[in-house]
C-alpha cells in the first residue's frame, strides 16, 4: 500500500506541476494580450499620429529667360533735308503796270519805269535737285530754261534783265556747254561756279563774261549761306544777293550794255494761240527720273510750276513759280561718248519742233536758231510768226523721243 500510494503521489505531483505550468502560461498570455491591448488603446486615444509619408519633393524648373528683342538695324544716315517748304501763300494782287513810259523789258514785253532794254541780262545756273529746294529768286526771272544734266536730273538757267530788286538768287551750280551757248545767244553775263571740262573750254574760247564766287570786286554778294550749308551741304549753299550784285557790277570791269542785240520775238497783250487745243495741265517728262507739271491758273492767266509732287516755291516770298508763256523744245540729247560722269550733249542750234502753251491752249511750233550768237525764234507750223503773251517764259528742252501730255 505504501508503494502504490507512493506512485500515485509522484503522478499526482507531476500533474500538479503540469497544471501549475499551464496556469503560468495562461497568466503570461493574458498579460501579454492585456499589454498589447493597453498599448494599442493608449496609441489610439492619446498617442502621436504616425508621421505621414513625405510628399515627393517639388523640383523647381526655372522658366527660360525671355529672349531679348532684336535691336533694330541702324538706319542709314538721312540725306540732308531740304529747307522746309512752306505752303504757298496766296499771291498778292499784281501790282499795276507802270504808266506807259515807252520803255519795255526786251525779254518779257512788259513796261518798265526806266530804260533797261540795252542792259546785258544776267543768267544764273540754278540747282534743281530735290535736296536743294526751295530755289530763290526764280519767281522774278524773265526766262527760265530747264533741261537735263547727269543722272537724269535737271538744272535751270534763269535769266534776269534786271536783278536790282531781287533779294536772293540761288542756289548756284556749275556750267554746262549748252548753258554757255544760250548765255552767248542772249549776250548775257553768266553767274556760275565751275563747270564741266567742255563748258569751261567754251567759256574761255568765246570770252563769256563770267561772275563767280570769290571774283575780285563782288564782295560778299556771292556767298555760302551758312544755314543751307549746315543742313544741305556745301554744294547746295552758294547764293547771290541780287540787289548788292547789281550795285557792284560797274566795278567788275565787264561790258554791261549790248553792242548789237535784239529779241527775235513779238509780244502781245493776249498770247493765247488761235486754233489751239486744251492745255489746262501740261506734263513734261525729261527722263525716267524727272518730270515737271504745269497747271493753268485762269485768274492770273499763268502756269504754276510743280515738281517732286508739290508746287515749285520761291524761297524769297513763299509763292509758286509761274510763267505766262510755256515752251517745249524737242532736240537731240545724248550722253557724251566716253564721259565717265554721264554728261550730255544737247543740240541748241539748228531747227526743230515743239509746243507753245499759253492761256490754257497749246499749238505745235517750229523753233529756229541759226547760230550760238542769237536766241531762239519761233514760228507756227504754217511758218507764220508766233506771238508771245506779255510776261515771263519757261522753256523745257527735252529729248526727241519724249512724249508730252496735255489735259
Amino acid at each position: 500500500m505504501k508503494r502504490v500510494r507512493g506512485k500515485q503521489s509522484k503522478t499526482t505531483a507531476w500533474l500538479n506541476s503540469l497544471s501549475g505550468l499551464k496556469a503560468f502560461l495562461l497568466i503570461l498570455a493574458v498579460g501579454l494580450i492585456t499589454f498589447v491591448a493597453t498599448v494599442a488603446l493608449i496609441t489610439l486615444l492619446g498617442g502621436e499620429e504616425p508621421e505621414p509619408e513625405p510628399e515627393p519633393p517639388v523640383i523647381m524648373v526655372p522658366e527660360p529667360e525671355p529672349e531679348p528683342e532684336p535691336e533694330p538695324e541702324p538706319e542709314p544716315e538721312p540725306e540732308p533735308e531740304p529747307e522746309p517748304e512752306p505752303e504757298p501763300e496766296p499771291e498778292p494782287e499784281p501790282e499795276p503796270e507802270p504808266e506807259d513810259t515807252g520803255f519795255t523789258n526786251p525779254l518779257t514785253g512788259m513796261s518798265t519805269n526806266t530804260d533797261i532794254s540795252n542792259n546785258r541780262p544776267i543768267a544764273f545756273s540754278i540747282n534743281n535737285v530735290r535736296a536743294a529746294m526751295p530755289k530763290h529768286g526764280l519767281s522774278q526771272a524773265d526766262i527760265i530754261f530747264e533741261t537735263l544734266v547727269e543722272g537724269g536730273a535737271t538744272r535751270n538757267l534763269a535769266i534776269f534783265q534786271d536783278i536790282s530788286n531781287v533779294r536772293v538768287i540761288g542756289s548756284i551750280r556749275s556750267a554746262r556747254p549748252y548753258w554757255v551757248s544760250l548765255v552767248r545767244g542772249f549776250d548775257a553775263l553768266f553767274v556760275h561756279e565751275g563747270g564741266s571740262p567742255q563748258a569751261m573750254a567754251l567759256l574761255s574760247e568765246w570770252g563769256i563774261s563770267r561772275i563767280y564766287h570769290g571774283m575780285t570786286g563782288t564782295g560778299s554778294n556771292i556767298y555760302r549761306d551758312s544755314g543751307r550749308r549746315s543742313r544741305l551741304g556745301s554744294e547746295h549753299s552758294l547764293m547771290a544777293n541780287g540787289e548788292g550784285l547789281s550795285k557792284v557790277l560797274p566795278n567788275l570791269n565787264l561790258r554791261l550794255e549790248h553792242n548789237n542785240f535784239s529779241m527775235p520775238v513779238e509780244f502781245v497783250a493776249d498770247g493765247t494761240p488761235s486754233g489751239g487745243s486744251d492745255a489746262n495741265k501740261v506734263f513734261v517728262t525729261f527722263s525716267a527720273a524727272k518730270s515737271t507739271t504745269f497747271t493753268y491758273d485762269g485768274s492770273s492767266k499763268r502756269y504754276g510750276v510743280e515738281q517732286y509732287g508739290r508746287a515749285d516755291i520761291d524761297g524769297n516770298n513763299n509763292t509758286q513759280i509761274k510763267a505766262t508763256n510755256l515752251f517745249v523744245i524737242k532736240t537731240r540729247i545724248v550722253i557724251i561718248p566716253g564721259d565717265g560722269a554721264g554728261r550730255r550733249e544737247i543740240d541748241t542750234t539748228g531747227t526743230g519742233t515743239g509746243y507753245f502753251i499759253n492761256g490754257g491752249q497749246y499749238v505745235e511750233i517750229n523753233w529756229h536758231r541759226a547760230s550760238h550768237d542769237v536766241p531762239y525764234s519761233f514760228t507756227l507750223k504754217d511758218g507764220s510768226p508766233l506771238m508771245l503773251g506779255r510776261g515771263n517764259s519757261y522753256v523745257c528742252i527735252v529729248p526727241l523721243d519724249q512724249t508730252i501730255r496735255f489735259e
